[in-house]
């Protein structure tokens, strides 16, 4: 972690000049004078919150992207990069001295320098979305922010303790990723310890006191192994590059915190890398480093044959030295090695891919499919989320049967990966299969397995809204959204309706008649909703996250009416004698209240079923005959709340059910029970199979609107081979 310290405009230049002139790349020296004599003009008597002149950190960001070898028209505009934002200088001027590429960089760069990530909601989505359009206009501008960010997060020594801490979550949740993906290691690493040492010094201070209880051992010992392997390479006529490394402190705080391991478990601790020159030298460099050390099972990565996502390349393995020490070593060309260490601004820097006709337009292929991803996205969170995951360091690679690798976040379930695979793929999604054996439709993917996603050919049918909180990748939560947006209008407002019931009154927010309608044609008009039913809809298909609104909503319903907090007592006591509907059930002597169907019984329309008054959660509907309810619930302990309860004339929700199928076990049984489902057109929301004493015990929840139609659904399912008996679950 570089140290701070003041500095001031004659120092600022001198090192930019220095800089320059040390630079591998010729720079146009008498542009970048002019820039800075601008510069200085602009921001004449203006201090630093560290106390030095303010030029200076404009200057110091341009020094950064020199070390990475960026363009003059780049390091031009990180010198201008504030002057549109904090002084009297118009883009116009800009774009008139030094061309229109700078003022389009400048202009990118002004837009998103001021990302409130604590404040309105609205203005946060609306400033993330700036900066991925303006990396989709010209990657240059998130590479200025980046060198921005990095040496804003160098000199945060100046800034208040809540504002280092809200910063270094920031640059955590959204630039370190961005760096990451774009390749560019030395950013992304210097960004991580930096907010890892701002957030949590204890645990950083406890990994570098591990580190120089080793240092003096560690040096002999690295310096051993890379001589060992000098000679032993060069004795097949390699003349390679070998050097060793430590592992980032965030590296290993990752491993030590996220995934409780003591330090002496933490096998890639040191690293030694070796840079060849060819593809072919990197494969035979890797047998000569097995014969020399001992290999560990399952610790080999070919990046070569499958790169990474931001283009890494690279052969790692992990092996055991003479002296019983775990190491890593990385094989790699040097071109992988200017790519593993530059990124994308390697292009610059080394010019890499033009020989090869590789287009810079094909390796920033993923920005654009990235922002398509967010355009239905209103919530902030879910943008910055998706920037967490999508863009995450820690990746899995899996096999469709065909052999086509798929890069996911980990965690990511078997639907992330039909929805990566194609979106009519996970749309007709009915199960799936690792390495050859059905798993929940939850399961979550690991490298190297093989899925395969079962299918149906039934009209109509689409993804479970409950497939939202399952899935990791913004690709299927947005595809699934999208599909619900596009093929389900009527079902969404009728959804996004009975949310937005249920959520106002649970939050006591009573309004009715002209009231009610002006309080919801608000809340549409700030979601840039057009009618109520817009609203409903962009509720139903999951586009509006109603536990955003909610504090909102509250404030504004207070204009309306004044509402005081009640019980579940006092509601009781106050109502008039009447049945009112909510959800599909009548409830006697109870008003705008939330109603919720309890698990222990799912009970369905059609079952007899009486409510029970919970503390904070509305009624909850059993069937009568559930173990939970008192065979005469008059004389249990707290008769009061028992309330009767009836199902209405005509329902239109679907409800789940748990079957409890007893079979023979056998081969495809979970394929035939899922395609008969299928074919009914029933919804599956989860199941489980074991198997039981030579018996094959299968556990399926399904969505269905009756008892009816639950009785039918069991029926259809006593046709599938083997299946010898069915019972309700949960009873």
């Amino acid at each position: 972690m570089e140290q701070n310290t003041v500095m001031y405009k004659d120092q600022a230049i001198a090192a930019l000049k220095q800089a320059i002139a040390a630079a591998e790349k010729k720079y146009d020296s008498e542009m970048i004078d002019r820039a800075v004599a601008m510069a200085c003009e602009a921001h004449a008597g203006q201090t630093r919150y560290t106390g030095g002149d303010y030029v200076c950190h404009p200057l110091q960001v341009a020094c950064i992207l020199i070390e990475l070898g960026m363009d003059n028209e780049t390091i031009i505009a990180a010198i201008l990069h504030d002057v549109v934002e904090d002084t009297g200088i118009e883009l116009d001027d800009i774009k008139r001295e030094f061309g229109a590429d700078v003022a389009l960089l400048v202009d990118g760069v002004t837009k998103i320098t001021q990302m409130p990530f604590s404040t309105r909601e609205e203005e946060q989505a609306e400033n993330v979305r700036k900066m991925l359009l303006a990396m989709s206009q010209d990657i240059r501008v998130i590479i200025i922010k980046l060198a921005d960010r990095l040496h804003n997060m160098r000199t945060s020594d100046g800034w208040y303790p809540q504002k280092r801490r809200d910063k270094a979550k920031e640059t955590l949740d959204v630039y370190a990723p961005l760096a990451h993906r774009l390749g560019i290691r030395a950013i992304k690493e210097e960004l991580e310890d930096i907010s890892l040492h701002l957030l949590d010094p204890m645990g950083c201070e406890e990994i570098e006191k591990n580190l120089n209880m080793r240092s003096d051992g560690r040096t002999a010992f690295l310096d051993t192994i890379q001589e060992q392997l000098r000679e032993r390479l060069g004795e097949y006529g390699m003349k390679p590059f070998v050097c060793g490394r430590i592992k980032s402190i965030a590296g290993i705080y990752r491993k030590m915190y996220m995934q409780d391991r003591a330090f002496d478990e933490i096998y890639d601790v040191y690293a030694v890398r070796i840079i060849v020159d060819t593809v072919n030298d990197c494969y035979n460099a890797l047998g000569i480093v097995h014969d020399l050390f001992h290999p560990i099972p399952n610790r080999f990565k070919d990046y070569i044959s499958t790169p990474k996502a931001n283009m890494y390349q690279s052969l790692h393995t992990t092996v055991i030295s003479h002296e019983k020490i775990a190491f890593e070593v990385q094989i790699r060309t040097w071109e992988m090695h200017h790519t593993a260490e530059y990124g994308i601004a390697a292009h610059w820097k080394y010019k890499l891919g033009i020989q090869k006709k590789d287009r810079l337009e094909d390796k920033l292929a993923w920005v654009r499919k990235f922002i398509e991803n967010q355009q239905d996205v209103d919530d902030a969170e879910d943008i910055v989320r998706s920037i967490k995951t999508d863009l995450s360091s820690d990746d899995v690679f899996v096999f469709s049967p065909r052999g086509r690798v798929v890069s996911l976040p980990r965690g990511s379930t078997v639907i992330d990966f039909a929805y990566a695979i194609h979106s009519e793929v996970g749309n007709r999604m009915v199960g799936a299969k690792v390495d050859g054996r059905i798993v929940s439709i939850d399961y979550e993917v690991n490298t190297g397995e093989v899925v395969e996603i079962l299918t149906t050919s039934a009209p109509n049918h689409g993804p479970s809204r409950d497939w939202l909180q399952l899935v990791k990748t913004s690709e299927a939560r947005n595809k699934i959204r999208s599909w619900y947006k596009r093929e389900r209008r009527e079902e969404n407002i009728q959804q996004g309706r009975e949310e937005l019931e249920r959520e106002m009154a649970r939050n006591f927010i009573r309004l009715s008649g002209q009231d009610l309608e002006d309080f919801l044609m608000a809340q549409a008009k700030r979601q840039h909703c057009d009618s109520i039913d817009d609203f409903y809809a962009a509720i139903g298909y999951g586009g509006i996250l109603l536990s955003r609104l909610v504090p909102r909503m509250k404030e504004d319903a207070a204009k309306y009416t004044r509402t005081e907090p009640v019980t579940a007592e006092s509601v009781t006591a106050a109502a008039k004698p009447h049945r009112h509907h909510n959800g599909g059930v009548i409830i006697e002597n109870m008003d705008n209240c939330l109603v919720k169907f309890a698990r222990c019984c799912n009970p369905v329309p059609g079952d007899e079923i009486i409510g029970f008054i919970t503390r904070g959660y509305g009624v909850s509907i059993h069937k009568k005959d559930c173990s939970n309810v008192p065979s005469d619930p008059s004389h249990s302990a707290e008769p009061e709340r028992w309330v009767k309860v009836s199902w209405e004339d005509s329902v239109r929700e679907e409800f789940k059910a748990e079957l409890h199928i007893i079979a023979a076990d056998r081969i495809e049984l979970l394929a035939d029970i899922t395609a008969q489902l299928a074919a009914m057109h029933v919804m599956i929301y989860g199941m489980q199979a074991r198997e039981n004493r030579g018996q094959g015990e299968v556990f399926v929840t399904v969505g269905v609107n009756s008892l009816p139609h639950l009785q039918e659904v069991m029926t259809r399912l006593k046709r599938v081979s083997g299946v010898e008996d069915i019972k309700r679950g949960g009873a």
